[in-house]
């Protein structure tokens, strides 16, 4: 699994590709750096209409897995092509669940307990 932020440069409409089989592309771009990058995802099947909430400019962050596969051309060239399937998608700060930043105070941060501390025992664990 991979994490992608960017923002929305083109949202393309759902393309039936057979009755078994639909598929939507759409691109997002990394302004992070000096020369920004145009990435195109595509989510497929119940994952297309995930974007119907979604516009070009808006601020997102996009899970997705990398696919690749080989296809052999009817003159028996051999050629290989990738594909980032996005699965998820949301907006910039509106995650849920732990923090990007880590554990909060109130969560997985392992502070010894008071009476621990205040009993004089020796604590022989290596953590």
């Amino acid at each position: 699994m991979f994490k992608f932020q960017g923002k929305i440069k083109v949202i393309n409409e759902t393309q039936v590709i057979s009755e078994k089989f639909k598929k939507r592309e759409f691109v997002v771009t990394d302004t992070s750096s000096m020369y920004p990058q145009d990435v195109m995802f595509q989510s497929v099947q119940d994952k297309c209409d995930m974007l119907n909430g979604y516009a070009v400019e808006d601020q997102v962050e996009v899970s997705f897995n990398l696919r690749g596969r080989e296809w052999t051309s009817p003159d028996g060239v051999v050629k290989y092509f990738n594909t980032l399937d996005a699965w998820r998608i949301e907006k910039m700060g509106q995650g849920g669940g732990i923090p990007a930043a880590g554990p909060s105070d109130m969560s997985l941060d392992a502070q010894p307990s008071a009476s621990a501390e205040g009993s004089g025992e020796k604590d022989d664990l290596p953590f």
